[in-house]
Order: C-alpha cells, then sequence, then structure tokens
C-alpha cells in the first residue's frame, strides 16, 4: 500500500513538473516583410484576417494566412489604426501632420485626410458609441470622430500626455502617460467624469479591458501591470512585468491578459481567476517586442519587431538592419 502511494506521489510530481516546464505558448511563424524605421501598434482585423501595422511613413498591411504583404497606406509618422469593419474603413494616426488618414479596408486607397490635434498617437474604435477615438500626445486631448460623416465631432481637454484607451458600454478610459493616471470620459455626455490615480505607476501606456468583470489592465513603464475596477476605480492587483513595457491586450476567452516587454524580449502573461490575479509565465519574443495584437478567436498573439544594434552616434535609439523588420506570432499550448 505504501509503495502503491508513493508511486501516485511521483506520478503526480512527474506530471505537475511536466506541465510547468511546457511553455505557455510557442512560436509558429515569422513573417519577414521589411519596411524602413521605427513601428509602433498593431491592430488585426475582426475576421483576424489581416493584420495592420504601423510603421513609420506607412500602414502595411499583411495577410495572415500566408505573412506575405497584401499592400500598404502610405501616412507621415504612423502611430495607430482604428478599424470601422461596418463601413470598410481604416483611420490612422499621423504623428507628424497632426491629422488622421481614412482609407478603404478593401482597397487600401486613401479616401479622406482629417486634421485633428497635436501629437495624435493612440486611437481606437468604441463600437458602442460608434466613434473612432484619437489620443495626442501634445494638445492633452481626445478627439472623437465620426465614422459617418468623417468629422470630428467634438475633443474632450484631459490636462496630459495621452497613450492607449479602451471602451465598455458607457466610458472611454485613457491612461493620462505624464500624470500616471487613468481618465474615465463618459461617452454619453462626452466629459470626464473620473479620474484615478495610479499607484506605483510610472508612465502608464497599453490599456486592455475585461467588459464582464468591469476591469482595466493597465502597463506602466517601471516594469509592472495594475489591474482597476471600473466601477470603483479601486486598484485590485498589481503584478510584475518585464523592461520596456508598452502595450497591453486581454483574451476573453482564456481569461488571460498580456504586457509586451520591448526591453526583456518577453510577453507577460497574467491569469484572471475571480478576484485573483497571478503572472502563469512569460513568453519569449525577440528584443524591440513591444507592441501586439491578439486575435480572439484563435487565440494567436502577433509582434512586431527587427534585428537592432547598437545606437548611432548622438542617438538614444537602436539601430535596425535594413530589410528585417518582421512578425511574430505565438499560438497557446497550455
Amino acid at each position: 500500500m505504501k509503495q502503491l502511494a508513493l508511486a501516485l506521489m511521483v506520478a503526480l510530481m512527474t506530471s505537475a513538473f511536466a506541465q510547468n516546464s511546457t511553455p505557455l505558448y510557442r512560436q509558429t511563424a515569422k513573417w519577414t516583410i521589411g519596411g524602413d524605421g521605427f513601428w509602433d501598434y498593431l491592430s488585426l482585423s475582426p475576421d483576424g484576417k489581416r493584420l495592420y501595422i504601423a510603421h513609420s511613413t506607412q500602414i502595411q498591411v499583411v495577410d495572415t494566412a500566408t505573412g506575405k504583404v497584401a499592400g500598404t497606406v502610405p501616412v507621415q509618422g504612423a502611430h495607430g489604426t482604428a478599424l470601422v469593419p461596418e463601413r470598410n474603413l481604416g483611420f490612422s494616426t499621423n504623428g507628424q501632420t497632426g491629422e488622421v488618414t481614412v482609407f478603404d479596408t478593401k482597397t487600401l486607397q486613401i479616401k479622406q485626410q482629417i486634421k485633428v490635434g497635436e501629437g495624435p498617437d493612440a486611437i481606437i474604435y468604441d463600437p458602442y458609441a460608434k466613434k473612432v477615438i484619437v489620443m495626442h500626445g501634445r494638445s492633452h486631448d481626445i478627439a472623437v470622430i465620426d465614422p459617418g460623416t468623417l468629422k470630428v465631432d467634438t475633443t474632450v481637454p484631459l490636462g496630459g500626455k495621452l497613450e492607449f484607451a479602451a471602451a465598455d458600454k458607457d466610458h472611454v478610459y485613457v491612461n493620462v502617460e505624464d500624470k500616471g493616471e487613468i481618465a474615465a470620459v463618459n461617452s454619453k455626455t462626452w466629459k470626464e467624469d473620473s479620474r484615478w490615480k495610479l499607484d506605483g505607476c510610472e508612465e502608464p501606456s497599453g490599456l486592455a479591458i475585461d467588459e464582464k468583470t468591469n476591469r482595466l489592465f493597465t502597463v506602466c513603464g517601471n516594469k509592472v501591470m495594475l489591474v482597476i475596477d471600473t466601477n470603483t476605480g479601486k486598484q485590485l492587483a498589481s503584478l510584475p512585468t518585464g523592461s520596456g513595457t508598452d502595450a497591453a491586450t486581454f483574451d476573453a476567452g482564456r481569461k488571460r491578459a498580456f504586457a509586451s516587454n520591448g526591453g526583456s524580449g518577453t510577453i507577460t502573461v497574467v491569469r484572471e481567476n475571480g478576484d485573483k490575479f497571478d503572472v502563469a509565465g512569460n513568453v519569449e519574443t525577440m528584443r524591440g517586442a513591444r507592441t501586439m495584437a491578439l486575435d480572439p478567436k484563435t487565440h494567436k498573439l502577433y509582434t512586431a519587431t527587427a534585428e537592432l544594434g547598437p545606437p548611432a552616434e548622438g542617438q538614444r535609439r537602436p539601430t535596425i538592419k535594413p530589410g528585417s523588420f518582421m512578425i511574430l506570432v505565438y499560438e497557446p499550448v497550455r
């Protein structure tokens, strides 16, 4: 009997060890797509067939079935892309010109340029309010664009350098990077309702939301992810990430939040289990892979980087090996 119990214990320990040693995600593809200069946000079409990458002077559109570039949209200082699928429209922020480029997602032809504020950076589509929201780094406000008229309906001053945002049926939540805060904007009145100080968070950038549990996941420059209750602004958890943390996303199907860490070359995976949160592990990527996109249907993660060298004299950013820009694709193992 003792021998049987011992054998069972050994088998259980072996199984647990094997599970813990199995990676959470594995790399399944690497697409070298080229292009010059630095990159920013990635956006995936709702059907998962096209990946839009803000890459310096263009939006690169990649076919996710082949890993090939399906086309490009010329822009000036690309930062992000918001997609309005019911209108077959894409909206990209141009940091150099203070404009948003509107393009047809089927033909990739430019339809219009919309003048917005100073330093347009992050951009999202709010499917509840049916508006495109632009966050500005220099004019410290958001612009609310009507995708039907292709005009700015209103601007909302938020008094700081704005980064990424997330929306639910009542609000748009915006990271205020230089203040270490989140601003909650009522999407019915377009007035700021609340502002929450993020304790222990420096320079919040990426932001994701679990709408079912009313939780925000914000990632900070000092290697942490905070979990915030959208009903109260209460801070529920603080979890370690990695260096160069920039983007965040949330997989509702698997109850996981992610932080992409360009400095350490990892993606931190955070599990949500009721009122408890913990780091399930870190996925090894590559240095520079600081932004990402998630396919909620397949649970694949996409991130972008290039072969990087030391900074040129007098520069802070690393050099990029010409033609080395790539997309890395990861699928869940467990």
